[in-house]
């Protein structure tokens, strides 16, 4: 560290983002008595903002926007005393026994513990109507919104391990699933492929790609291109919704040096602690096998507590 930059602040704890995860990170921290705080480059909320219901969340019935979800976790965790400040991060500096974050501001705080929940984004189409139906029909996660389409008509796009599974979930809710992929065949395991090629309610379009999503007040179509013998022809298929399964890239970049597993996510152990001591890790941008809201409030508490137990551990109590 740089000893001529001034420290703007220092505080116990650091969480680096509001998603679900950061914020039930937050309130935990500051009711096991920690100086929290909270730093988010946009808005409180993260993804799970996108979510139209969150009708799977266990104890809330019936379900209840993501918006008004996230309002919630943010409401909570500023009364529970957690400061927030909503600048971008632009790096972080691992030092012994302090972490240093500098803001895009200049600013420089410090922390004893700092927890990463920058979550993941997903790969769009990036097609026209994508962002104006994102919600309204476009969706990135089956089992938050497929029942929301049961029996009804389902365009999912990908060819990967992921896409095959979610539009095997889908299935279940309809028999209508269009399963497109811009190559000849999948990337997905043997298994995994077979099992779709051999579901009677998917139809599988290899060498296929959208163009253009298409609707009035919801989704109602999609402009398909496929290529067959060096030649391109599009047509129009109408659709109810449009399910995007082409991956999602983690935020890990603040920390290369923190062990991640092949796609990138940071890999931890059952605490949620990363290969770099006093850094903790919850929500999508750690490597996990099931990625949900549910899931990633569960992490944020675990980080939580196990970033209080290495604070204590700091100051000589036992961790």
């Amino acid at each position: 560290m740089n000893q001529n930059k001034k420290i703007q602040k220092h505080t116990d704890l650091i969480i680096i983002g509001a998603g679900p995860a950061g914020l039930t990170a937050a309130q935990y921290g500051s009711r096991a008595g920690l100086d929290v705080m909270v730093l988010e480059q946009l808005a409180p909320g993260g993804q799970a903002l996108l979510i139209d219901v969150l009708e799977n969340y266990p104890g809330i019935a019936p379900g209840k926007s993501g918006y008004e979800f996230c309002q919630d976790l943010y409401i909570q965790a500023e009364n529970f005393g957690v400061s927030f400040l909503m600048e971008q991060v632009l790096s972080i500096e691992c030092g012994e026994p302090l972490f240093y974050i500098t803001l895009a501001s200049g600013a420089i705080l410090s922390a004893n513990a700092l927890i990463l929940a920058t979550g993941a984004k997903h790969r769009n189409l990036d097609v026209p109507g994508e962002n104006e139906f994102t919600g309204k029909g476009v969706s990135y996660c089956a089992s938050c919104d497929g029942p929301f389409f049961k029996n009804k008509k389902i365009i999912a796009v990908g060819g990967g391990d992921s896409a095959c599974v979610e539009a095997q979930f889908l299935s279940r809710l309809t028999s209508q699933v269009i399963l497109i992929h811009r190559r000849d065949r999948f990337r997905a395991q043997k298994a995994v492929a077979e099992q779709v090629l051999n579901n009677p309610n998917i139809e599988v379009r290899f060498n296929t790609i959208i163009k253009e999503i298409r609707g009035k007040q919801k989704l109602e179509s999609v402009i398909l291109e496929t290529s067959k013998m060096n030649e391109k022809s599009s047509y129009e298929e109408a659709a109810d919704a449009v399910f995007v399964f082409t991956g999602i890239v983690p935020e890990s970049s603040l920390v290369p040096d923190a062990k991640k597993d092949e796609a990138g996510f940071i890999i931890t152990d059952q605490y949620m602690a990363s290969s770099i001591p006093g850094l903790f890790v919850a929500g999508d941008v750690r490597s996990s096998p099931f990625r949900q809201v549910v899931v990633a409030t569960g992490e944020g508490a675990i980080a939580a507590h196990s970033a209080s137990a290495y604070i204590d551990a700091l100051k000589g109590n036992s961790y």
